[in-house]
């Protein structure tokens, strides 16, 4: 069944990615048909996934045997079902059938991690251009390849803008050799652009192990290792790559300067008077907050940074702490040294 994207865009907080990000996101969303009395996810589960309605009713229960009903009319159907993880809910279809999307909820946090443009609507006319990482069509795709490949899985969330400002872009040539079995290794490398061909030397032999297309990626098991190349890669056409150097992969796998707090150690700096800040999108918040928080959605942080008294306290958080850790670390290189982020978000105060 094909996702309809005017009503994808819609959804919270996929409307405050960029256009070009929706669409890839869209291409990696599973759309799902279920019938009556299918069960979607359990109460307690921590899977990965983050799942939207989008035809039919899902029946929510509690701990408690409560239960609410949604259907794709409702206001509820535009956040995620459950979304809080571990979950608090059992959801079960109860119409005939029911269609839903389902998405990495880590690919999508990562995306929103990256401070996107504005969303339609919610700028209130204050321009925002000069902190937003713009890219066009073509590159979303590498992008979206970036950041599910196995190494970056590792990448801390606040370092995820530092990758796309570090990466540098190098045309190649058709029988370029980029990497050379035996040699150490330099830098990380994805394809944008052209094919590319593996090969591994077996004594007199060549073996040919694979053959490259974008968006794929190469080159991380050295500069993770720190052993030499163990295959050769050579351009078989023209083509354009995106590198990281060794220096800046291992830079940014490291986790950066944020100071982690838990749910107790939260409460007691609140009760110091530290202000407790929600980083999610204005939508996110008015459907769910902890009580006295302010927000100041990750798109707009640096915006607001003159606003801010670097002399409070402040408690970052968002639903897992992925968001939050990229705005602790943003605030940290602006000069704040008394900001925490609330490890695990707002799925470590379910109860």
């Amino acid at each position: 069944m094909q996702l309809n994207l005017d009503h994808f865009r819609t959804l919270v907080p996929i409307n405050s990615l960029d256009e070009e990000q929706v669409q890839t996101l869209a291409r990696h969303t599973r759309v799902e048909q279920h019938g009556r009395g299918a069960t979607l996810f359990c109460r307690g589960d921590s899977d990965p996934d983050t799942l939207y309605l989008l035809q039919g009713e899902i029946e929510l229960e509690s701990a408690n045997g409560q239960s609410d009903t949604v259907s794709p009319d409702s206001q509820d159907a535009r956040h995620a079902l459950a979304g809080l993880k571990p979950r608090r809910y059992t959801g079960r279809v109860t119409s005939d059938h029911a269609v839903v999307a389902r998405i990495s909820g880590d690919l999508l946090e990562r995306l929103l991690s990256l401070i996107p443009n504005s969303p339609s609507g919610t700028d209130n006319g204050m321009e925002i251009q000069d902190i937003s990482y713009e890219h066009g069509a073509e590159d979303s795709e590498w992008m979206m390849s970036m950041l599910q490949s196995p190494a970056f899985l590792r990448l801390p969330a606040a370092n995820i803008q530092s990758l796309f400002e570090r990466l540098q872009e190098v045309p190649v040539e058709a029988g370029e050799t980029i990497l050379e079995q035996g040699q150490t290794g330099d830098f990380f490398y994805l394809l944008k652009e052209g094919t590319a061909g593996v090969t591994r030397k077996s004594g007199a032999n060549a073996v040919r192990l694979a053959t490259l297309n974008p968006p794929q990626s190469f080159g991380e098991e050295a500069l993770l290792s720190d052993e030499p190349r163990n295959a050769s890669v050579r351009m078989e056409t023209d083509g354009v790559l995106m590198r990281l150097s060794k220096g800046d992969f291992q830079d940014l796998l490291r986790e950066p300067l944020v100071n982690w707090v838990d749910l107790q150690q939260a409460g007691h700096l609140v009760r110091e008077g530290a202000v407790r800040v929600d980083v999610r999108t204005e939508q996110e918040f008015q459907a769910s907050s902890l009580s006295s928080a302010l927000n100041i959605p990750l798109y707009l942080l640096r915006l607001k940074l003159p606003k801010l008294d670097k002399q409070r306290k402040y408690i970052l958080f968002c639903d897992t702490g992925t968001r939050s850790a990229a705005a602790g670390f943003l605030l940290s290189q602006h000069g704040f040294n008394n900001v925490s982020v609330l490890k695990g978000g707002l799925a470590a105060t379910s109860a």
